[in-house]
Parts: C-alpha cells; structure tokens; sequence
C-alpha cells in the first residue's frame, strides 16, 4: 500500500539540514579540498515503479508523445521505440530538492516540443521553498525556470486531482494554474515566462482533509483542482474563450468563463456535496464529464458520482455506474477516447478492497461495463487477464482468499489515460507502477485484454539504506513503501522484495562483515513484526522478536560475525540480543533513538550516536559508555559508518547549517575524531573497493565541497576528492545513504528521494591528487548526439586527458559543419561565434588527472542537417576523436 512518504528528508530538513545557508563552522580558508571531476555513467538498479503515479498527459496532436508525473520523483517522457521512460528531472539540485514533487504538467499541443511543470513536494514547512513552473521547449530535456511566490504540494493530499497546469489550445502562450492553500488561479500569457492571479476568479477553494493538524499538512486548503479549456471556443492564434475550472469546495465545485477568462461564474445547476477530481470536455459531442468524491484521496474516499454537463444546453445528468449508495468510494480516473468521443472511461481510485475498478462507457454514459464482476460472491469474472511477468514483485508475495486477486488491478488509480491516436492502448497509473493495455477495444467485444507493467525507466522509489556486502548479491536496499530488495543484477527487476515479513517500509539494514550471508532489517509495519533476519545473504527471511513498546524500525547492527545484534527501534530504549532475536535485553549507558552501527573487525564492539553524543560498547551492545569527543554536530541529521577490515575506523557525517556541518574521522573507535579540512557540509558516508594504486579504501559522500553540491570520490583518504556527478545528475536530495561496492572499483550506490536507487561507474583511472598542467596535453573526445527532435537535439562530449601528466584547467575548441546552435550548456561555460565554439572548465571541474575524463552536455539548434563535428582542439592540441 502506497503511503504517505515524508520520510528522511523531511527530517533533516526539521533540523535545520537543507536550510541552503552556509554552515557556521566553516573550515580554514587554507585548508581547502582539493577537487577534481571524473566522467560517470550513472543508471537505476532496476525495481520498476515503486510509487505513486497521479498524473498521465497524452499530447493531443502528437502521436506516441506521453508523460508521466510523480508525488516525489520528478517527471518523464514515453519513449515509443522502447516502450521505455526517460526521468526528465534529475537536474534538481540539492537546495531545490522540493521541486523533485510534480503537482501538474501540461504537453503543448500547438507545439509539442514545449512541455511545463508545476513543481514543489510540501505546502507547509517541511518544504522551505516557494513552487515553480518548468517550462521546456525541448521536451523536458533542458528546463527554465519561473518562481512562484507560493508552495505547491505535489505529495500533499488531494494530489491525484487534476491536471491543475493547462495550455489554451488554441493560443499556447496562455496557460493557466490553479494553486492551493487559498492562492487563487494563476495565468501566464507569455508561455510560462511570467505568472500573475486572476483578480476576478471568485472561489480559492475551501476544502481540507482534517482541519485538526496542526503540522499543515492535512489542514492545508485544496485549493483550485484543474483546469480545462473548450477548444471548439477559439481558433488557432486566438484564445480559447470558454475555459472550466474545477475548486474544492463540495458546494461551488466548478467554475466557467465565456469570455477568455476576464469574468467567471459558478456554473449553475451543478451537484453539491462532493469534490469534483477531473472534468474532462469531449468538445466533438459537447459533454464535460465529471468524477466526484467526498474526499480528495489519493488514500480516502467513501462515496462518488459521474456527471455529464452539456457545454450547449445547459443539462446536467447523472450517469454514475452505480447509485451512490451503493459506493464506498470516489472517482477520480477519467479520460474520454478522442478516436471515438462517446467512449468514456472512469477509476474508483479509492476501492482498497478487494480491488480498484475501471468503468467503461461506450455511449457517452448511458451505460457502464465494470473491469470486473462478481459471478457468485465471493468468485469474480474479469475482462482481463494480467500479466507482470516484468516486474514480478506486484504481486507483493500475496496469496489472498477471494475476492481479492493477487496482483491486484491497483490502488490510488487516479490517472487514467487512453492513448488520443490508439484507442487499443490505455494507462493508468497506482500506488506502485503505471499499468496498461495495447488490446483495450477486447473489452468491448467481449474477449479479454491484457493489462502489463507499462513502467520500465520510471523509477520511483525512496531510499532509506543501502549495503554492498562483499561477497553475495552486489546490493541490498532498504525503501520506503514497498520493503527493499536483494540485487543479484542490477539491470534486472528483482522478482520480489523482503518478505516474511513484508515490512512497508525498511529503515536500516545491516550484514555481518565477515560472514555476508547473515543479514538484519528493522522496519516498520501496521500489525507484525518490526525486525527480521536472513541466513543466506537476503534471499529469505524469518521474523525475530520485538521487545516491548517497539513502534517502528529505527536502525539496526549486526556483529561482524553475525553472532549478536544490536537494535535502536522506535517506541523504546536500544536493546542487543545474542543469536536471532528471540529475546532482546536493554542497552545501558545510551539514550533512546540513537543511531547504532557495528565495529567491522571486532564482534563484541559497537557505537551509538545521539545529539551530539558518540557512544562506544565492547560487551557485544550490553552498555554503552560516551565517548569524550567533541566538537561533533549537535542534532541528529548524522551518519556514520566503520571502515571494514581496520578496527575502531570510523567516519562520521551530517550536520546542519546553523552549527557544525561537514565529516570527521576517527581512528581510535570514537574517542576523538577528527573533522576533515574543506568540506562545509557532508551527509553521508560510505565505502568501496580501494582504487588500484591504493591501499585504502575508496569513501564516498554526498556532500559540498569547493562551495559545489554533488556526489564525491577520495581514493586518498580524504586529502583530495573527486566530484563524480554533474549538474545533469543530482537526482535532488541525496541525504540517507551511500556505499561503494567492495568488488568494482568506483562503483557507487546512491540514495534518492523518490528517484530510486542511482549507481554510477567511473569511465576513467583513479584521480592522482596532483596538478599541475594547463589544458593542453594529449587528449580525446568523444561526441554524442543523445536525443533528436524536430529542430533541436541534446548532445554529450566525454574530453579524456591521454597524457602523463593532470590538467588544471581546459579549453575545447571545435566548429559546427551545418549551422547548428547551442542554446544551453552544462557543466563547462561556453561562447559560439557564428560555427565555431569555445567550451571551458567551470571551477570545480578544471583539474583532470592523467587518465581521466571530464565530461558536458548541452542543448542546441539545427535544420537540414546535424553531422558530428570533425576535429576538436584543447587548446592549440588536436585531439583524438571518437
């Protein structure tokens, strides 16, 4: 079941973590951190899905072009030829974290290369920043950005209404945006670049899931729902003249205006009592459908109706599939199929039990046929079949008694789209995947279509933990919502997550150091266990003991033999147990809510940390004593971890913005630590295989250093890093866990926040530390045009240092043979003179040790033709080209 993730980053950010202000304890401007950049693919280990999927845009004049918004993980584009997703947000910076939360997008249908998006995650304080709209003209390969003076929610309640974000069809430089907590609607005339609110619209919403929350989240006005506009109203050039708007307010729920959006009214004769999630207009027959719910889901909802307004006469009528009393949910999926407008589709988005349902109607709404219906209770007869063969784990491990079916047609199914050029094909999006169907027409004709996972790129995630153990699967994860998994490949879907039991959300994991195939998770769970133990590296599991008062996972450790464990679990002090859990005894000598982590030499050996406090235990976690080192952070936004194969080695990260911030390290099991010159802030911290003219190992952080956000490299201990990542590649907040992998040098596994599990690989040798060098030794390049649309495309230059000795600082020359222009680069500063280009070094990518690459991208322009160019210079040296 999908729930509401506020998870890790909403933590740090009430402590002050991800405030965006320098820290207060800065280090010495002589000491500064020597930084470098390396070239790095960066992929997701496969899950596929994982999370809420609210919205689904279809361009309407553009075959096979679709997207996808997540609550937290950003957005994507359909790629027809692969029947893939490509995520289009990983751009989002660290201090713009909230924008990785999609509330609304809009694909331009006058011209589909312009797409927009409503972006920010949380209404209330848990996002420090105002919302935004995106604006691409290159189909969301490269965005601008317009501030907005309020917050958005796209993981706020009500999220699945919509869309709020809309493009006139007639005149695309109008859209318009309607905004929650009482801000009214918004409307830009001049493509998204500016927005002002619409003086004259009379109704900023009213409606809120519980008036009681005092934290702002649930208490938050809904504010304007969607926006859709009557194309038949206007004429190309010209603005469409009728436009509805749909409010939460159970009374006054939708809105027209006649008149370009000048003057507005309620819409008379509308029915009261409910919320109206989607109003779609089938301008072809003159009907504007409704979906209305009691509640604004996405998770409740009790009762629902279907409305069918006649945009001529003036005529309301009730065409719900069922009576309302006889539903004990609300509707929220609707979409009508433009090939064949009276052919209305609609979701009970809020039917948990025992399964979502999908109407359809093939006259406009006068009569409806169920996805499925019972037979005798409690057998149902299905007109589909399912198959989720490509990501198995939808099943949830589940074997239920009828009526319920394992895997289910979903949950959460307010997005609901049939393809505008295909009406065979149909998606909708749940709580876990984007489904879908090519053989949707079967359903009329009586035969079955087949629903898939229609999810492959779209990776939706959140990330609490991660571990690369040395010998076993290459990866075990911990995730929000839907449990973790064991990776024994990390380009294929794993077939199931952690069950026996199936924890809804993994807050900490642990392996044994010297024996892998014993592992530990602690998580959270409605009813059950909190604490389970594996044997055989992660592939099964048994469930151990909770001691009492135990209320979720907290974090957990595993001796280095395996032979004892230690566990922090929320709702009680820190406990250790010898064997597997059957019998817990309390900690002494260490507060409640530490975070724990194990020596990884030593068995008996573990530590503790707690505002600001370290602890150490060498009785196996019976009592703990506080260490005598200071200077640490004060809060609890910290992790920290013990380097294996050296005991009492331990590095330590976090912080915050208002004390101290950044990395330490100790080598003396925590009695002193020392903090790491140049680096003002460090989150996490973990470890990989060393390099190959190293004997220690590799460390891996997210963190800022050189005044630069990214993820980064030492091979050297700490004294020089590497930035591994670009601006391309931030994937937003990256705050809860890191590790290397201890059998593939520079393998990194990297945490996000809804973009799932990121691993990158290093394309070049390790970084040498050294510098030197001017940007002009032997050097090659590599060219690669990475998308091609009409009129623009995206590139990616990969610059190698081939010589003996490391660059500090570089300048790429070359020359566009058919005209092309750049119109935005990454990564490296750039100008163009007519053919030819000059592309820089920015500062925390100059230095380029012998062996390694650097790498930019960029945006640019063509016509006639878009032939690579022939030769690039470093300076004054010609460089190889591949």
């Amino acid at each position: 079941m999908r729930r509401t993730r506020i998870l890790t980053a909403v933590l740090a950010l009430a402590a002050g973590l991800l405030a965006g202000t320098p820290p207060a304890l800065a280090a010495p401007a002589s000491a500064k951190a020597v930084i470098a950049a390396d070239t790095y693919t960066w992929k997701n280990a496969r899950i596929d899905g994982g999370g809420f999927v609210p919205g689904i845009v279809f361009n309407r004049s553009e075959k096979n072009l679709a997207y996808a918004r997540t609550d937290i993980g950003g957005a994507y584009r359909w790629v027809e030829s692969s029947k893939t997703w490509t995520p289009l947000l990983d751009s989002v910076g660290w201090n713009d974290w909230g924008h990785t939360g999609v509330v609304s997008l809009a694909s331009d249908s006058v011209d589909p290369d312009k797409v927009y998006a409503a972006v920010g995650t949380y209404t209330n304080s848990w996002d420090p920043g105002n919302g935004a709209v995106l604006r691409s003209a290159d189909r969301g390969a490269s965005w601008q950005k317009a501030d907005l003076p309020f917050k958005l929610g796209g993981n706020m309640p009500g999220r699945g209404m919509g869309e709020r974000l809309a493009v006139d069809p007639n005149r695309n430089s109008v859209l318009y945006l309607g905004a929650p907590s009482g801000k009214g609607l918004w409307r830009s005339t001049d493509s998204g670049v500016s927005w002002s609110q619409v003086a004259g619209f009379p109704n900023v919403g009213n409606y809120v899931q519980d008036p009681t929350d005092t934290s702002g989240y649930a208490s938050d006005n809904q504010g304007i729902a969607w926006v859709t506009f009557d194309e038949s109203t206007g004429s190309s050039g010209s603005a469409t003249q009728t436009v509805y708007v749909g409010v939460a307010d159970k009374d006054n729920a939708v809105y027209r205006s006649t008149d370009g959006g000048a003057t507005w009214s309620r819409l008379p004769g509308q029915p009261t009592g409910h919320l109206a999630h989607r109003g779609v207009l089938d301008a072809t027959n003159g009907y504007l459908y409704l979906a209305y719910s009691d509640k604004g889901g996405p998770y409740d909802g009790g009762k629902g109706q279907l409305w069918r307004y006649a945009t001529r006469t003036g005529t309301w009528t009730d065409i719900s599939p069922v009576a309302e009393a006889d539903t004990y949910y609300g509707f929220s999926g609707l979409t009508v199929d433009r090939q064949h407008p009276g052919t209305v589709m609609a979701t009970a988005y809020s039917s948990w039990w025992p399964d979502t349902q999908l109407f359809r109607s093939t006259d406009s709404g006068g009569t409806w046929t169920k996805a499925w219906d019972y037979t005798s209770y409690p057998n149902r007869s299905n007109r589909f079949t399912m198959d989720v063969s490509s990501a198995p784990w939808l099943t949830f491990g589940a074997n239920p008694s009828p009526p319920e079916q394992s895997p289910k047609l979903g949950w959460m199914t307010e997005a609901l789209e049939i393809d505008p050029f295909n009406s065979a094909r149909m998606m909708y999006g749940t709580g876990a995947t984007v489904y879908g169907t090519e053989n949707l027409t079967n359903w009329d004709g009586g035969s079955q279509f087949t629903i898939k996972p229609m999810v492959q790129g779209l990776e939706e995630t959140a990330v609490n933990d991660l571990a690369s153990p040395p010998s076993g699967a290459p990866l075990l994860s911990a995730l929000g919502d839907i449990g973790g998994f064991r990776h024994t490949d990390l380009t294929k879907v794993p077939p199931m997550m952690y069950t026996s039991p199936n924890f809804t959300s993994t807050t900490s994991l642990d392996y044994a150091e010297s024996t892998p195939s014993t592992v530990v998770r602690a998580g959270n769970l409605d009813s059950g266990p909190h604490i389970a133990f594996s044997t055989d590296n992660g592939a099964n599991w048994f469930a151990g003991a909770d001691p009492s008062g135990v209320s979720g996972g907290g974090t957990v450790a595993s001796a280095s033999d395996g032979s004892r464990f230690v566990w922090s679990p929320a709702g009680t002090g820190v406990q250790y147990t010898t064997g597997f859990g059957t019998s817990w005894s309390a900690s002494s000598g260490i507060p409640a809510g530490a975070i724990v982590e194990s020596d990884r030499v030593d068995p008996k050996t573990f530590y503790g940390f707690k505002s600001g406090k370290f602890y150490v235990s060498s009785d196996g976690g019976a009592t703990f004593t506080a260490s005598a080192a200071s200077g640490l952070p004060s809060g609890d936004s910290v992790r920290f971890k013990a380097l294996p194969g050296a005991k009492g080695d331990v590095w330590l990260a976090g912080g915050a913005s208002d004390g101290a911030y950044g990395l330490w390290h100790s080598t003396d099991g925590g009695a002193t630590f020392a903090k790491l010159p140049g680096i003002e802030e460090a989150d996490t911290i973990g470890f990989g295989k060393a390099a190959p003219t190293a004997s220690y190992q590799t460390l891996y952080t997210s963190a800022k250093i050189g005044g630069v956000r990214g993820i980064f490299r030492s091979t050297d201990k700490g004294a020089s890093w590497t930035r591994i990542n670009d601006d391309a590649h931030q994937w937003g907040w990256t705050g809860a866990a890191i590790t290397g992998d201890p059998r593939v040098y520079g393998r990194v596994y990297v945490s996000t926040n809804g973009r799932g599990i990121v691993y990158g690989d290093t394309a070049g040798t390790p970084d040498d530390g050294g510098g030197g060098g001017g940007g002009s030794g032997a050097c090659s390049v590599t060219y690669g045009i990475t998308s091609q649309w009409s009129g623009g495309f995206q590139g990616d230059v990969k610059l190698t240092n081939t010589g003996a000795g490391a660059w500090d600082g570089w300048t790429l020359n070359w020359s566009f043979a058919d005209g092309q222009r750049i119109t935005q680069l990454w990564n490296a500063d750039h100008t163009q003179s007519g053919a030819a280009v000059t592309a820089k070094n920015v500062s925390w990518n100059g230095k380029v040790a012998a062996g390694s690459s650097v790498s930019f991208g960029f945006t640019g322009s063509w016509s006639g033709a878009n032939s690579e160019p022939a030769a690039f210079k470093l300076g004054e040296q010609s460089c190889a080209v591949s």
